[in-house]
């Protein structure tokens, strides 16, 4: 499975029950009895409900982008890598499905965990830029009047996808066991090291920006004085439900992370005691890898479409297709009246007029931004 895999790798010559040479012993067998049935169906579950999630949020936030809308930027680009990552869980569930035996090819194991590992990661950190844009337009409203632009935010996204594709890109360079696909790696000082980082700079920061900018913000709400108290509740829910969201998705997987990088430190480099140890932890750790991709269809919940100008718009868009659609269905019988006035010996009257053209509605311009807030 993706996520325990690392850009360093030290083969080993031995084989350790009948695993290749570079896997620790992690009783795959017993994992596959009691816990690949839960993956695949996860697995399938964030796929069906993330492609539709993701695709609508994309056309929503592109809409209010369009319109000159700066938090639209960071929801946009979030969206595009949800969708690119979860067009891959399949992949995954075939993996999984076939006694964790990749069959699809060397390149397409390393495209699919490249594409895994940016997604962890440029969704955290958009996901932090989000929580900051947010801040400052609430928290710092007029001082931030002016100074926030379009522009800051798509290079902030272009700097994010292109720091992560480049700090992930070693992966094309590993050599992947055979019939394998990024399993457990034997520990070394490198790969601990780069857990370490992870979980710091991966997890840790990004989590405490994200509580303190949703902190300051609910606070800033509860001190306005034009909301309502529905309003200001709304508001708290929010803020906790994006802290909530985040641990729950990203913190077991990362824990287990930090555990496995101590365990080798406390073990001193002890391949036996390390090995064993990673075992134990295996299960836990493909469960929590595979929670972190509920994340996918999380966001466009909780900053999107749970918004009640999304639900609008999406209720906007619904209607302007049914009227476009009613309007066609008359068009049509009125062509086919016609048609059939032709063929008959009688002269059409020269005031006779033709029906208007019906055209399909057009991206709808909406007359209010997305909301910047959480109101």
């Amino acid at each position: 499975m993706p996520g325990n895999a690392t850009p360093v790798a030290s083969p080993v010559p031995q084989t350790i029950s009948g695993l290749p040479a570079g896997l620790c012993n992690a009783s795959f067998a017993s994992f596959h009895e009691s816990s690949s049935m839960v993956l695949v169906v996860v697995y399938s579950m964030v796929c069906a409900l993330g492609l539709p999630a993701n695709c609508l949020t994309a056309w929503l936030t592109l809409l209010q982008a369009l319109q000159g809308n700066v938090l639209a930027v960071y929801l946009f680009c979030l969206a595009l890598c949800e969708l690119l990552y979860v067009s891959t869980l399949p992949l995954w569930v075939i993996y999984i499905r076939n006694q964790h035996r990749w069959t699809l090819g060397t390149q397409a194991c390393k495209a699919a965990a490249y594409i895994f590992f940016c997604n962890i990661y440029i969704s955290i950190l958009l996901l932090c830029c989000i929580s900051c844009d947010r801040f400052l337009a609430v928290v710092y409203a007029l001082e931030s009047r002016g100074r926030r632009h379009q522009r800051t935010a798509i290079l902030v996204s272009v700097c994010v996808f292109v720091t992560v594709g480049l700090a992930y890109y070693p992966v094309f360079d590993m050599e992947v066991e055979k019939d394998s696909c990024f399993e457990p790696m034997r520990m070394n000082e490198k790969i601990a090291g780069y857990h370490y980082a992870r979980f710091a700079v991966g997890f840790a920061i990004p989590l405490c920006t994200i509580a303190f900018t949703n902190h300051r913000i609910f606070r800033s709400i509860k001190l306005s004085m034009g909301l309502t108290a529905a309003q200001k509740t709304k508001v708290k829910h929010s803020a906790i439900a994006v802290v909530v969201i985040f641990l729950v998705c990203f913190a077991p997987y990362h824990v287990v992370l930090l555990v496995k990088a101590a365990s080798f430190s406390y073990y001193r480099g002890d391949r036996v005691a390390v090995c064993a140890f990673e075992a134990s932890l295996y299960t836990a750790s493909v469960v929590f890898l595979c929670l972190s991709t509920v994340n996918s269809v999380a966001d466009p919940i909780i900053y999107v479409l749970a918004t009640d100008h999304s639900r609008q718009e999406v209720s906007r868009i619904q209607k302007g297709w049914k009227k476009w659609s009613a309007k066609t269905e008359v068009t049509k019988l009125t062509h086919s009246k016609d048609s059939e006035e032709m063929h008959l010996p009688v002269v059409l009257a020269d005031g006779c007029t033709m029906p208007p053209t019906v055209n399909p509605p057009g991206p709808p311009h909406p007359s209010e931004r997305l909301v910047e807030e959480s109101c």
